[in-house]
């Protein structure tokens, strides 16, 4: 455990050195932010029928998924993984006397967590207690409703963000089966953004395709954690998303698990 954690903390220090692209990052998503809470100003107005959560949930929602926009999505996997297989340069890590899954997945970690401390934190910030002061406050990411969803919240995004990592191993290791990985890290990331919530609030969707919305694996991401965090869930709900949450974290882990051991088999490196 403590060659993961030193790799955990190297690979964390690292990836808060990009402070100027995090600082483009939040003026991006702040932007976004409020050309997502129009639309759905507009549609919370014009609405003529009961919605499943209200504005000010919505609006929490949407800033919540561009506070940890890098965070809980799995954009890609772990690039410096994916050119070290495509050069032969992963027979260093095959030679590490530590299990490759675990290794990689540490990485994947730091890349998940590293995000909060640069982005979300200042946007949480400015949505927080500057937009109030400048007479937003229908437009402000409101506080949880009590400690106990704060707790709850808290306790599902760590969850989440398990989860996302996960879900980058199978990117990642998707390198050992194709020439480039450009195709996965292009149509699974766009997939997790239309059926977690990151586009629209998944209680928005109609009705006849919420169940299904529910089962996936997405919805652990964004929209259980950030639900809870506004009360639209309740928190005596915690144990049913966490349940959810670790089952597909053991599916998931348990199928990457066992595409690194079949692809280590098959994977030829140049020079033997």
């Amino acid at each position: 455990m403590k060659a993961y954690w030193s790799l955990f903390v190297a690979r964390f220090a690292l990836l808060l050195q990009y402070r100027t692209a995090a600082l483009a990052g939040i003026t991006t998503q702040l932007f976004w932010g409020f050309v997502k809470i129009m639309v759905l100003a507009a549609f919370f107005t014009h609405t003529t029928s009961a919605q499943p959560m209200t504005f000010r949930e919505a609006v929490g929602y949407v800033w919540l998924s561009q506070a940890f926009l890098v965070a809980l999505v799995p954009w890609s996997g772990d690039r410096d993984i994916q050119e070290l297989i495509r050069s032969g340069a992963i027979g260093y890590d095959l030679l590490r006397p530590t299990d490759l899954y675990n290794f990689w997945f540490t990485r994947a970690l730091a890349m998940r967590t590293a995000p909060v401390i640069l982005r979300a934190i200042p946007i949480f910030c400015v949505t927080l207690f500057v937009l109030p002061l400048v007479g937003l406050s229908d437009w402000s990411l409101a506080f949880p409703p009590s400690f106990t969803a704060f707790v709850a919240f808290f306790l599902s995004f760590i969850g989440g963000i398990i989860l996302s990592s996960a879900i980058t191993m199978l990117l990642t290791v998707s390198m050992m089966w194709t020439l480039s990985g450009e195709g996965i890290n292009s149509i699974l990331p766009t997939t997790v953004n239309i059926l977690s919530g990151m586009i629209i609030p998944l209680p928005l969707y109609p009705e006849w395709i919420k169940p299904f919305l529910n089962v996936l694996p997405f919805s652990g991401l964004l929209d259980k954690p950030f639900r809870l965090f506004s009360g639209n869930i309740k928190a005596n709900e915690l144990f049913g998303v966490l349940f959810h949450q670790i089952f597909w974290i053991a599916v998931i882990v348990l199928f990457g698990r066992f595409l690194v051991s079949r692809g280590v088999k098959k994977l030829v490196i140049q020079g033997g």
